[in-house]
């Protein structure tokens, strides 16, 4: 069943803009780590902030980089949670439920009782003054909504962005967990963009949702009224636009760094190591298929590269043809 909504000018206008804003950005935020991390810390401290974390930036990133901070413990593990979930972003397939349940229960591991399971009660959103603002699906429908959801998202032709904003209201509208529904709204928006360009994975959205979280919570409210999410679908794609070109005047002033690519790699085998390069650096291994999503080629083209990487000495395989993963050269 496909979800109320239907595509705008407005819709396809900003996909056009969005597009052109990311070929201009696309090698310099995959190649410039420091960035990455930091929006990447930036992504887990405003999506935690938005539910009422009341961390700083300052203490989510000594977290995050192992060390002990004074607060709440509960909100810590909201952190380290989040941590392990977002770097999970290019390993999970987007229409895949198993992926999505998997990605809830590392968000809430510890602090819910039912992570990775949808909710077997009632739930709503109540406003200051205990006022029902919006009731979540009835436990027994949220199984089947959520299987129709991701029925959908497998063989509709929308495009990716645009899905990407509808998953994102319809979590929210079915609310199928009994917490972490906000965050699973907007963590696998970023898995659906990021499956569409891996560039996605690396650049905060949910920053500049924080920052219009008002608007953003009455836009929900708006679309809830309407029966539809086209609302809320401009208003994403704009969030998502002006996160884009808020990047492009930060990062394109800055000198490209020189990329070091190994004898005997050319064209775009030798473009594309130094990426598979700085991912290894900070995982210890990768499958063909989080290498297609970051490096954005095909599957045969990608195995090719792997190959190639392996005969020259610069990475490891391991394991057979359908379990195979790659590992830097213990060496490097």
């Amino acid at each position: 069943m496909k979800p109320p909504f239907s595509i705008t000018n407005n819709m396809l206008n900003k996909v056009v803009e969005i597009s052109k804003v990311i070929g201009n950005l696309e090698f310099q935020v995959e190649r410039n780590l420091k960035l990455r991390k930091e929006n990447r810390i930036q992504s887990i401290h405003s999506s935690l902030a938005i539910e009422a974390n009341s961390l700083s930036l300052e203490q989510v990133t000594a977290i995050i980089a192992g060390k002990r901070v004074l607060g709440n413990p509960k909100e810590i593990r909201e952190v380290k949670n989040a941590y392990d979930a977002y770097e999970e972003i290019l390993t999970f397939n987007p229409y895949r439920q198993e992926d999505f349940l998997k990605a809830h229960s590392l968000l809430t591991t510890g602090i819910v009782q039912e992570a990775g399971q949808y909710r077997q009660k009632d739930v709503g959103i109540f406003d200051d003054y205990g006022n029902v603002v919006h009731m979540g699906a009835r436990p027994q429908f949220v199984g089947n909504l959520m299987t129709d959801l991701f029925q959908w998202g497998v063989t509709d032709d929308t495009p990716e962005i645009i899905k990407s904003c509808v998953f994102h209201y319809e979590i929210e509208t079915i609310h199928p967990f009994a917490d972490g529904n906000g965050r699973m709204g907007r963590l696998w928006q970023t898995v659906i963009l990021a499956n569409w360009h891996p560039i996605f994975a690396w650049l905060p959205v949910e920053t500049m949702i924080y920052e219009h979280q008002k608007e953003y919570y009455e836009t929900l409210g708006f679309a809830d009224q309407e029966n539809e999410s086209n609302i809320f679908i401009e208003f994403m794609l704009a969030i998502i636009l002006e996160t884009l070109q808020t990047y492009q005047t930060s990062v394109l002033p800055i000198a490209k760094a020189a990329v070091e690519i190994p004898i005997g790699l050319t064209g775009a085998a030798g473009q594309a190591y130094p990426l598979l390069r700085k991912y290894l650096l900070e995982h210890e291994q990768i499958q063909t298929a989080t290498a297609v999503k970051l490096l954005g080629k095909s599957a045969a083209t990608v195995r090719k590269y792997l190959a190639s990487f392996v005969s020259l000495g610069l990475l490891e395989a391991h394991g057979g043809n359908k379990d195979r993963t790659y590992s830097l050269k213990k060496s490097e």
